[in-house]
Parts: structure tokens; C-alpha cells; sequence
């Protein structure tokens, strides 16, 4: 396989700068951010460590065909002379995934079907027989983007989206998405070099996620199954010697790292999460109402956390931040405190103004996650300049 092949990796909006620090950090080449995704390029070794590794990705293409289309023959001929036999066998599966943007082609689910057509009918000429779609775990998943008349083909190396970290086998109301907290953390500037809190953690995401970076343990050691292990040249030995190479920079990160919220199921939960991580060494998860408790040492704190919203809240939002800001103020010193919140006015309910705004979205809730850094010796903050 060639050493400079180009891939694309999908995030989240704003992340697209974490993600292209990563790929730096791993020694990907020509990183290119683009619009909630990164370019790069490197060898199939290099794609291993890319899904194993990333944190604030959600899935990598490996782009093999751009062409131009500009109506539906001429997208039905442009795949149909593909040679998809170099990639797939008649006795294989596989199945499409597409994207339109612009006024030309309108329904992926439409080009999802004229690609579908144009694979099986030159399979049926060339050899008489035809793969089968299977849209679960296929052995080939496609992936079609087209913007205006401009179409990309491109294979899945993932298969199911990098969130699925493979240690959440259990969830609560509105778990937070894993990619989404590890880019919270990463935006918080989470080192793993203090102790760690979230004290309203639900199912433990956050703590988790927390837990693996300052254990440098790659963010899907835990998953089953990757889209590249059905491809014909994926190299077993070549993955396994990747794989052991990535979990001998796996460190004790000697910090406190604590996980708390004031619901039993909630604790069960982030408990079971835990282990299923391996990470009942590094990560505590205890039964406590944040607003009856204190800091529990004079030591830095970096403070990470997603309150209740919407569905998982009973009762007044604004009051709830209110508590939060006087639980920040009058025991939390030498707290550096981050949160997520998409309700933009009951945040200035809080009492504290934000040192940080970073806009994200949580789901296809606009949010703002925001910095309250909280001094020893005050119940004041320290004013700021802003920085969104």
C-alpha cells in the first residue's frame, strides 16, 4: 500500500484544531483543516493508529475516486466503469452511505441506490454473480459525497462512528457523545496533570474520558471491530504491532480522578462504565450531591461537567445554575471549573462571568462551553479579557 495516501477524518464543529493537533501529535503529514473535518496524509500502519488513536474523531474516509457529475447518467456511468473488483469480491457485502450538497442531486438515500445499481450491474457483466448490501457490518462500506457536480468516493475505514468507544455498555438519560467530551476536555486543557472532577457525571463519560488521556491510553483500545479489518489488504500483524506499541505509553497518572452525582442509578451506571474501561485503578465514582460537598484538598482542581438540561432536569434551570455558581464560589477555590451549557440565558444565572466562551454543538443544540476559574482566597472571580 503506498506510504502517502490521503485520508479524511470527520469532528465535530470546532473541533477541526484538536483534531489537526492530534494528527500532528501521531506524525500524520500535509494536515489540512477544512469544515468539521482534517485531511492528511499517511500509510495503511498510519491508518490503524489514526482510529485507535484519535480522540476527537468520528470517522476516517480513505478518499479512492473524484470525478465530476453533472447529472444522473453521468454519475451512473462514472461509477460503473469504477473498478470496484480491486475492492470487493461478488461473494463479499457492502453498503452505501451518501451525502448531497447543492441543487443538482438532492436525496442521498436516491445516490445512495444509483451507486448501488452501478456496482452491481458491472459485478453481474464482468462475473455473473453479485455482492450483497448488508448495511450492519458489511465487508465494504462506501461513502459518497457530492457537492454541486463534484462526487468523492471514498471507503470507510471506521465502520460505525469513533464515538463508540466500546467501554459504555450501559446509559442514563442524555449520555454526552465521547468525541464530544473528549474535545470539551481537550478545549478545557485537561494535561492529566491535576486532579480531576465531574460532579454531576451521569453515566461517567467525561471521567472516562479524562481518565484515558492522563493514562495515554488510545481512545479505542476498547472496540471490537474496525471497517479495515474486512478490507483485502488488511494486515493483522501489521494492527497487533501497532496496537502494542500504542498501549507501551500507557502511564499511572498519579492524580485523583473522581466522578460523583446524587443519583444511585447514576452512580451504578458510571460505575459499570468504569470497569468495562478498565479503569477502576485510576477513576473513583461516588454517591454525592455537589452542592452539599467542598473541595477535597487545597490542591489544583480542573472541574469538567455537563449540568442537567432539558429532559434530564425537574425543576428551575435558573436555580440550578444559581447553585452551581454559589457551590463554585464558596467551595471550590483553586478550581480551574469548565461546563456546557445550551441554554445561553439561564447561564447568566450563574453569578460568575465566564473567562472562556468556546461555541460547540451538543447533539444540534448550539452550546457554549465555558472557563470559571476560581481563585484561592476569594470568593470573587478574577476578571478576564475574553477569549471565544
Amino acid at each position: 500500500m503506498d506510504k502517502n495516501l490521503t485520508f479524511l477524518a470527520k469532528t465535530f464543529y470546532g473541533f477541526e484544531p484538536l483534531l489537526a493537533k492530534e494528527l500532528l501529535a501521531l506524525g500524520a503529514r500535509s494536515i489540512k483543516e477544512g469544515n468539521r473535518m482534517v485531511t492528511f496524509e499517511g500509510d495503511l500502519g498510519f491508518l490503524y493508529k489514526a482510529n485507535l488513536a484519535l480522540r476527537t474523531a468520528l470517522k476516517i474516509l480513505w478518499p479512492i475516486h473524484r470525478f465530476a457529475a453533472a447529472n444522473e447518467e453521468m454519475l451512473y456511468q462514472a461509477l460503473y466503469r469504477f473498478p470496484w473488483e480491486n475492492y470487493l469480491s461478488a461473494e463479499q457485502t457492502f453498503a452505501i452511505d451518501s451525502v448531497v450538497f447543492g441543487d443538482l442531486f438532492t436525496h442521498s438515500l436516491y445516490v445512495s441506490q444509483k451507486t448501488k445499481d452501478a456496482l452491481v450491474d458491472r459485478f453481474r457483466k464482468q462475473t455473473g454473480k453479485r455482492p450483497s448490501v448488508d448495511p450492519h457490518q458489511p465487508d465494504l462500506k462506501i461513502h459518497i459525497h457530492i457537492y454541486n457536480q463534484q462526487v468523492t468516493l471514498s471507503l470507510d475505514a471506521s465502520g460505525e462512528s469513533l464515538h463508540k468507544r466500546g467501554y459504555r455498555k450501559v446509559t442514563n438519560i442524555a449520555p454526552i457523545n465521547e468525541v464530544l467530551a473528549a474535545g470539551m476536555l481537550l478545549h478545557s486543557g485537561w494535561e492529566g496533570k491535576t486532579d480531576f472532577l465531574d460532579p454531576m457525571c451521569g453515566s461517567g463519560t467525561l471521567v472516562i474520558e479524562a481518565a484515558m488521556m492522563a493514562a495515554q491510553i488510545p481512545a479505542n483500545i476498547n472496540r471490537e471491530y474496525f471497517a479495515f479489518e474486512r478490507w483485502a489488504n488488511w494486515d493483522p500483524d501489521l494492527f497487533e504491532t501497532i496496537r502494542n506499541s500504542l498501549l507501551k505509553k500507557v502511564i499511572s497518572p498519579g492524580i485523583q480522578i473522581l466522578g460523583s452525582d446524587k443519583a444511585p442509578s447514576a452512580v451504578r451506571k458510571a460505575q459499570e462504565n468504569v470497569a468495562q474501561a478498565n479503569l477502576e485503578e485510576f477513576v473513583s465514582i461516588e454517591r454525592q450531591d455537589f452542592f452539599q460537598t467542598q473541595k477535597p484538598s487545597e490542591t489544583p482542581l480542573h472541574l469538567v461537567t455537563n449540568p442537567p438540561y432539558g429532559e434530564r432536569l425537574e425543576g428551575d434551570i435558573k436555580a440550578l445554575y444559581e447553585k452551581i455558581g454559589n457551590t463554585f464560589k464558596q467551595h471550590y477555590p483553586n478550581t480551574q471549573a469548565w461546563m456546557i451549557t445550551s441554554n445561553l440565558e439561564a447561564m447568566k444565572s450563574i453569578g460568575l462571568r465566564p473567562s472562556r466562551k468556546i461555541k460547540l454543538f451538543n447533539g444540534k443544540l448550539e452550546s457554549r462551553l465555558l472557563n470559571f476559574p476560581i481563585y484561592a482566597g476569594t470568593k470573587k472571580i478574577h476578571k478576564i479579557p475574553k477569549d471565544s
